[in-house]
């Protein structure tokens, strides 16, 4: 998509960078157009700023939206917009992004598909005595250190963020699994209601 701008490489001033945004949102929606159409489903595009939650009442137009693309049997396409979200306004993350979503619509579970199956009790990548934890009742400091340094292989895999999400939708009663985006297959696992990855569980009124 950035070719199409003309550019020399990577945009490193922030109008050229919003400016290939706007052509990659073209592009994005496009593929997802082509590739739900197949299964005769109609997508629908929406972008957001970290204002548009922060705001009440743009806030509740973001909700009454979705619950409406929802009941018209649109699939919403959820995305920051990097056209014009500044640092003072990004969300920053898909995983917040998600959690965002998942808590503005009441969801029962948001999933974040990941590189790695879940959550471990050390990187596997390390430590080979590693083993996955199947289900989080609360996350707590224990479980946030699992996250590990920044210049861990599990921070640069977004874990931190990802255990950010998990305490913000566990707290509005919503439960969240981590697994892997390799194995696409698995979300039917979770439909079924297998045990898959690692669940954190909502906290139940």
């Amino acid at each position: 998509g950035v070719g199409k701008l003309n550019l020399p490489g990577k945009p490193s001033d922030m109008p050229t960078k919003q400016a290939a945004a706007a052509v990659g949102q073209c592009e994005l929606m496009y593929i997802y157009d082509r590739l739900f159409l197949q299964y005769n489903h109609t997508v629908a595009q929406i972008l957001l700023t970290g204002e548009d939650v922060d705001h009440a009442e743009r806030r509740e137009n973001f909700e009454n939206t979705m619950e409406r693309l929802l009941e018209l049997g649109a699939l919403p396409i959820i995305n920051e917009n990097d056209t014009v979200a500044t640092s003072e306004i990004k969300v920053g993350d898909n995983d917040t992004l998600g959690a965002i979503v998942a808590r503005c619509v009441k969801a029962d579970l948001l999933v974040l598909l990941s590189d790695i199956e879940g959550l471990y009790t050390a990187d596997p990548r390390q430590d080979p005595e590693a083993r996955l934890i199947p289900v989080v009742e609360e996350v707590t400091p224990q479980i946030e250190a699992l996250a590990g340094d920044k210049g861990s292989e599990l921070a640069v895999g977004g874990m931190a963020t990802k255990l950010r999400a998990a305490k913000m939708v566990t707290a509005a009663g919503c439960d969240m699994i981590i697994t892997n985006g390799d194995q696409p297959q698995l979300l039917y696992d979770i439909v079924e209601g297998k045990q898959v990855g690692t669940r954190f569980l909502g906290r139940r009124a």
